[in-house]
């Protein structure tokens, strides 16, 4: 695997054969986490956050500390001097000089990429608007891998917003270039997976997608249940989002016919959609799929980095 240098903006940027050493190396980092505590000793990681991020940005933070590195940045674009009207070039340039790796989340679509074209530090995509979170990705990938053993030949649901989830468009996307894939899109009629994506999946990976409106569909044969909850800040119209929020509402009722073998996964926040007694099922895993992105994103600044590694 050779990736030192390389721009993390979509999941496609790297390859099948690439991901897969990148997710061998974050399972090694989860089970010998001491080795690594120096790897990344006089390195920078420069985190640009114009947008609110708990998860994503404490974990890359997490990460590069628990690699002996440190952290700087900003984790909210009123706090920049994109508040006084610099550009996101201007941004960028400077940044470059501060810090050996940077990582960005912005509400506009594209942006990552448009810094990773000022950027000669690597820049890895943080979420950019309702396109994609290839993090987010790898760490449902390393979840995938370390608690079903594979990730191919899979049952895939995904629930809830699926027009607007950033999370959903970059994960099935993944996870179609994975041999054997099926997937269920559980939605209400107004948060559909965009048709290019749907066209995409269709037409280019010749997955087998089924849309329906109801999980009990489906809840007997899937392997994995992705739930996300409506994403308030994606609508521009407060009724509309009060009349999708309670859409669908996971409880141990609705769980109660699944494999015991299913994973259900969620990429946070969650808000009411996954009851909380839910929690105490041995199948829910999003705790620890939150946990598996610290050391996913290990793996991946230290890949981009080219740092040596003890073997």
């Amino acid at each position: 695997m050779n990736l030192e240098g390389r721009h993390l903006i979509d999941p496609h940027d790297f390859s099948v054969t690439e991901l897969t050493e990148l997710l061998d190396l974050g399972l090694r980092m989860y089970e010998n986490p001491a080795i690594f505590a120096d790897a990344c000793r006089g390195k920078i990681l420069g985190t640009l956050f114009y947008e609110p991020s708990t998860r994503t940005r404490l974990s890359f933070e997490s990460a590069m500390l628990r690699l002996g590195g440190r952290v700087l940045g900003f984790s909210d674009a009123a706090t920049s001097s994109a508040s006084k009207g610099e550009s996101l070039a201007d941004t960028i340039r400077v940044l470059d000089d501060y810090a050996d790796v940077l990582v960005m989340r912005h509400p506009r679509e594209g942006a990552p990429r448009l810094a990773a074209e000022y950027s000669t530090a690597p820049v890895i995509n943080g979420g950019d608007g309702g396109h994609q979170h290839p993090t987010q990705t790898l760490t449902d990938l390393l979840t995938l891998k370390k608690y079903l053993g594979k990730i191919e030949n899979l049952k895939v649901a995904f629930c809830g917003d699926l027009l607007f989830g950033r999370t959903v468009h970059s994960l099935i996307k993944t996870l179609s270039r994975f041999p054997g894939m099926e997937f269920f899109l559980i939605s209400p009629p107004e948060l559909r997976i965009p048709s290019h994506l749907k066209e995409e999946l269709l037409e280019e990976y010749e997955v087998k997608v089924t849309e329906t409106s109801q999980l009990e569909d489906c809840i007997t044969e899937i392997d994995l249940l992705y739930m996300t909850r409506i994403q308030k800040e994606r609508f521009f119209n407060e009724e509309e989002y009060v009349k999708l929020k309670d859409s669908f509402i996971l409880s141990r009722e609705k769980l109660a016919p699944a494999k015991d073998s299913l994973l259900v996964l969620h990429p946070l926040p969650r808000v009411n959609e996954i009851q909380y007694d839910v929690d105490e099922d041995p199948r829910a895993k999003y705790f620890d799929q939150a946990k598996m992105g610290i050391y996913v994103r290990m793996a991946l600044i230290c890949a981009v980095l080219g740092v040596k590694l003890p073997c």
